[in-house]
């Protein structure tokens, strides 16, 4: 079996069973209690991680995904905690973010324990984080960390609360411990949910009458005396985990005695704007705080204008697109000279071929064009609405519970504002490759074309979210993403004859250069820099950000037109000569 390679024994989850561990992997059953050692049938127990507020955490082997995940298991049985407990598996379901693990919409389940009297445990499967804690890192600088590392991770943590906040969703127990770092990507990723709390639509000043719970040392004053809680509770939360992490004290032993006002500065220096910020977080006076995501990035991009994609710079990808132009033109000539020599050897018209020649390099210089502009302009504009893009739409709870979990996964994913940016990235590439107008259409079709350019894109967004829901893209999903748009694009384009073979040579071709250009460049740059479709990427607008956007798309635009006009000129003419009708 592949899980004895994770594992050589399993782990029985009944609190109450004399010896819960080792057990055999095989073993269906404990041999001890009884209790079934294959959750669902499908969660094998590996090992127990240790407890998180009233709830076991264990390591478990998925036999569906061949995946290690992580098992939180509900011990108190108040029905309080349990509300809090479906609560925390209703939230995870409905996010999918990088910052955030990632529950399927099935992970929440209940099984039996014990082989008599048997107990009902809630049961919740979450994506297992590989990294440290920011508590971890703590420990390893007990000075404090340094700020251009704090402010980074408070640059991430904003992200996901912005996307949480969104949602009307309020952690309630962010700290050192409840945040970590994805091991080899450094990217944030927000834990324990257990005392999150959705605010209902009703509330719109974003608060809510709020349970007495709270984390002593970071909850803010209206929290700890069960007031009503708002996104600023969060952002207390952030500001004291912050300073902590900079000043490597616990906040409650920076409280002047007398006027409990928080003395910090005086253990670390940093710069005059990150340090008011923090004081402003951590203010008692609920209306003196940052009130939502949207302000808290704005003063960070004061701070750190360059945070968002580190280790990233637009020129490298300007130095690119004139790249690509003369690969794809020397292809092309090669190509043509080729034919020129067969064709000669065949006998055919010099002067007749040579019109031919010319007619097909100028006619794809010019899809290239087009592309390149149309794309450039359409992502321009798409990441302008994406980034204003005000709330995200999610399923309601009844029905996505009614879709397979597949299909409510890209439904949740395709109410990100990412899906505006792909859509508008798709038309504007349509239109330009419909403007050249140089593939033998009869007209220009820029309805039909223009659809089909938003449905590509946007399927191709919504695959590249199902293959890469972690929010990090790798060369193999930016394949799958590009061939669909390319394919979907083609599709749509009224090209004369043999639509098919076009579309599906044009996705090969496109798909096989991005994955030739990431196998070139990611040993300079990683992927999820140099095409850094995250989701905290278009959430801040900035020049780098913005000028990124075009310059792919643009690229995209680019290579399709080469493409295109291979395959027409080139491809399909010499699948002709060869009989193919």
């Amino acid at each position: 079996m592949h899980q004895q390679s994770v594992a050589t024994a399993a782990h029985c989850i009944n609190p109450a069973c004399p010896r819960p561990y080792p057990q055999s992997i095989g073993n269906n059953f404990c041999n001890i209690c009884g209790s079934t050692l294959r959750l669902k049938n499908r969660y094998i127990p590996l090992e127990r991680l240790g407890f998180g507020g009233f709830a076991a955490i264990y390591s478990v082997w998925d036999i569906k995904t061949q995946t290690e995940q992580v098992l939180k298991v509900l011990l108190e049985t108040s029905p309080k905690a349990l509300s809090l407990f479906e609560q925390e598996a209703m939230v995870l379901a409905s996010l999918r973010h990088p910052g955030v693990p990632k529950v399927e919409p099935d992970s929440y389940f209940q099984v039996i324990v014990g082989d008599r009297q048997g107990q009902l445990l809630p049961c919740l499967v979450m994506e297992k984080i590989a990294g440290q804690t920011l508590a971890d890192i703590l420990k390893h600088h007990p000075q404090g960390c340094p700020e251009k590392w704090v402010v980074n991770w408070l640059n991430q943590a904003v992200q996901i609360l912005r996307e949480l906040h969104l949602r009307k969703i309020i952690h309630r127990d962010i700290k050192p411990s409840n945040l970590m770092l994805r091991h080899g990507t450094g990217q944030l990723v927000l834990i324990d949910f257990g005392g999150a709390k959705q605010i209902g639509p009703a509330h719109s000043n974003s608060q809510a009458s709020s349970t007495r719970l709270f984390s002593p040392g970071y909850s803010p004053p209206e929290q700890i005396a069960g007031g009503v809680v708002g996104p600023s509770a969060d952002f207390y939360a952030l500001g004291l985990t912050c300073i902590q992490l900079l000043t490597g004290q616990y906040p409650p032993d920076m409280e002047d005695p007398k006027t409990g006002e928080l003395r910090w500065r005086q253990y670390v220096k940093v710069s005059p704007g990150f340090a008011a910020l923090l004081d402003d977080m951590v203010r008692s006076d609920v209306d003196r705080r940052p009130s939502n995501a949207r302000e808290m990035i704005k003063r960070l991009r004061k701070i750190s204008p360059g945070q968002i994609t580190p280790n990233f710079a637009v020129g490298d990808l300007w130095k690119i697109i004139p790249k690509t132009l003369q690969i794809c033109l020397n292809l092309l000539l090669a190509g043509l000279a080729l034919i020129w020599k067969w064709t000669k050897w065949l006998s055919v018209n010099a002067y007749h071929l040579t019109i031919q020649l010319i007619k097909a390099c100028f006619g794809t210089l010019l899809q290239m064009v087009s592309g390149g502009i149309g794309a450039g302009v359409g992502a321009g504009i798409g990441f302008w609405l994406a980034d204003r893009s005000p709330h995200n739409f999610h399923i309601p709870g009844a029905i996505a519970q009614q879709l397979p979990s597949w299909v409510s996964n890209i439904a949740i994913a395709a109410s990100k504002p990412q899906m505006i940016l792909f859509a508008a990235a798709g038309l504007g590439t349509a239109w330009g490759l419909t403007q050249a107008k140089t593939l033998g259409q009869q007209q220009r079709r820029y309805l039909i074309t223009g659809m089909m350019g938003v449905f590509g894109y946007a399927v191709g967004w919504l695959i590249l979210q199902r293959v890469a829901p972690s929010g990090v893209i790798a060369p193999d999903d930016l394949v799958i993403m590009t061939a669909v748009a390319a394919f979907l694009l083609t599709l749509g384009l009224g090209l004369p004859s043999h639509d098919l073979v076009h579309a599906v040579f044009t996705a090969i071709g496109t798909a096989s250069f991005f994955a030739g250009l990431v196998t070139l460049t990611v040993k300079i740059l990683p992927v999820s820099a140099l095409f850094g479709f995250s989701d905290a990427f278009f959430h801040t607008l900035n020049w780098t950000n913005f000028g990124f956007s075009i310059i792919f798309f643009s690229l995209l635009g680019i290579i399709l037109g080469f493409w295109l006009g291979v395959s027409y000129y080139l491809f399909v003419p010499f699948l002709r000569l060869l009989g193919f009708r």
